[in-house]
């Protein structure tokens, strides 16, 4: 993993985020979980190690700037990004990733206990019959759904004061945010060339 790890550290780099060995070693080990499990879960179209360093580590690294204290939910989390890339980088978060699909969650149970993630919470439930008895801070998507949909889906779950930071491509739809209050944080993500944002939306 010599060149996977060449270029998380120059694209971490670039992106002024600081990596520890400890959190290069845990983010190396996770893409391998994905790529193992891949083979017969198909968590990802993404095969290629090192499109998958770009596109999997890297894109969810970009959001950890816009990142506020307090307890964060990764809904429709997949094989655990953004949520399970937040957990290694910022382990004082209480870190709670969710998803519908019983083999990615599996999966993600299967990287909490490797690689001993204390602060990351895994739960099997469609989002919306979830209840919580306790509120979060911040609630993230990278692939989940429209944003309309998504706020309608979570807003049960949002603290008071708690925002919503949406991963988003270069096209947003007008309509889906002419109401809300938002800002759009254009990213750059190293070695990616399609436009990238992170939407934070104040309900």
């Amino acid at each position: 993993m010599i060149k996977e790890q060449q270029v998380l550290c120059e694209g971490a780099e670039l992106m002024q985020i600081s990596l520890s060995d400890k959190q290069i070693s845990r983010l190396l080990n996770y893409l391998s979980l994905i790529l193992k499990w891949n083979r017969t879960y198909n968590l990802s179209a993404i095969r290629n190690p090192i499109e998958s360093v770009k596109k999997h580590l890297l894109d969810s690294l970009s959001i950890i700037p816009y990142l506020k204290s307090g307890r964060l939910l990764d809904v429709g989390s997949g094989a655990g990004l953004p949520g399970i890339v937040i957990s290694i980088m910022l382990p004082e978060i209480e870190v709670s990733v969710l998803d519908s699909v019983g083999k990615k969650c599996r999966f993600m149970q299967v990287v909490k206990t490797e690689l001993e993630l204390k602060n990351l919470t895994i739960i099997n439930s469609r989002v919306e019959s979830f209840e919580k008895n306790k509120y979060y801070n911040q609630i993230t998507s990278r692939a989940f759904a429209g944003v309309n949909k998504t706020i309608r889906l979570t807003e049960h779950l949002l603290a008071d004061n708690g925002i919503y930071l949406l991963m988003k491509g270069d096209y947003i739809k007008e309509k889906e945010i002419e109401k809300l209050n938002v800002t759009i944080h254009p990213l750059s993500v190293p070695f990616i060339a399609e436009k990238r944002s992170v939407l934070e939306i104040k309900i």
